[in-house]
């Protein structure tokens, strides 16, 4: 091998890890449930990458494993207990395994994947999201296929049919909805819209600049993408709101309508009797 045959492999490689850096962001993203979370965890799988000695058969089926696996430490470091020891038991009835369920479960997704144990969710999104069969699922795993299969049906059946523990509580709706907003995540925000969600407001909210009519889940996840930064989690009287203040002072409320685990409606209100029962919150103060 010449200096110059030797000099180019470290490029290939470069340029093969960057055609697949899109799908292993993706599939960090989807396990982890955090975009930037997720692209930290793609550029370790890279140094691991660039420091390895190994020889590698297949790099996207080296990348894929090691960027799951890191993805699995981190959740295994967000667990407060050792979850992953639990044998998987018996499964539930699993008619459709080859049905991508993941995208169609609805906007309690995210909330019962944080309840999932961190070897139930990379089964899950590993076989429901991207396709992957349970053989290469247990090889990441390092567990037998048959475990990976009762994983990800166990995983599936917490996601499909959520105990009531399970369902979005009204403030984390309303939170993981200004959450999405200020971070311009227009398909998180379409999530947790109701088809027929509509924004109103008062006569003083109007005449404090806000639109009086939207109407749709697209046209209101398209007002509220990117926007609201300044916005804080209050309540207005006992409904988890939030709201714009000035001085210290609530200026504009968003009184949030939520039906089974989505944003129904949004009322800007601006009048002083509603500003007089505005008290701020702290993020999940309001589980208790």
């Amino acid at each position: 091998m010449t200096t110059t045959e030797w000099k180019a492999e470290p490029v290939d490689q470069a340029e093969q890890f960057e055609a697949e850096r899109p799908r292993l962001v993706a599939i960090a993203t989807r396990i982890l449930g955090d975009h930037a979370e997720a692209q930290d965890i793609v550029q370790q799988a890279w140094l691991r990458l660039h420091g390895t000695e190994a020889e590698i058969e297949s790099l996207p089926a080296w990348l894929t494993t090691v960027t799951t696996r890191l993805c699995l430490d981190r959740l295994k470091a967000r667990t407060p207990f050792p979850v992953d020891d639990l044998d998987p038991g018996e499964t539930f009835a699993d008619p459709a395994d080859d049905v991508a369920l993941a995208d169609t479960v609805g906007a309690a997704l995210h909330v019962v994947l944080d309840r999932l144990s961190p070897r139930e969710r990379i089964a899950f999104v590993l076989h429901d999201s991207f396709g992957f069969e349970f053989p290469t699922i247990a090889a990441v795993l390092d567990t037998t296929p048959v475990a990976a299969r009762k994983l990800a049906s166990r995983a599936r059946a917490k996601v499909t049919q959520p105990q009531p523990e399970d369902r979005l509580a009204d403030w984390e709706v309303v939170d993981a909805f200004m959450a999405a907003a200020k971070n311009g995540e227009f398909d998180r925000l379409l999530q947790l819209l109701a088809p027929d969600a509509t924004v109103s407001a008062d006569a003083a909210a109007v005449a404090a600049g806000t639109p009086e009519r939207i109407d749709g889940r697209g046209e209101v996840a398209a007002f509220f993408n990117g926007s609201a930064r300044a916005a804080l989690p209050v309540f207005v009287g006992e409904r988890p709101g939030s709201a714009w203040f000035h001085r210290g002072e609530a200026r504009v409320v968003f009184d949030f309508t939520v039906r089974d685990g989505r944003v129904q409606a949004i009322t800007f209100r601006a009048a002083p009797e509603t500003l007089a029962q505005v008290s701020r919150r702290d993020g999940d103060a309001a589980r208790g």
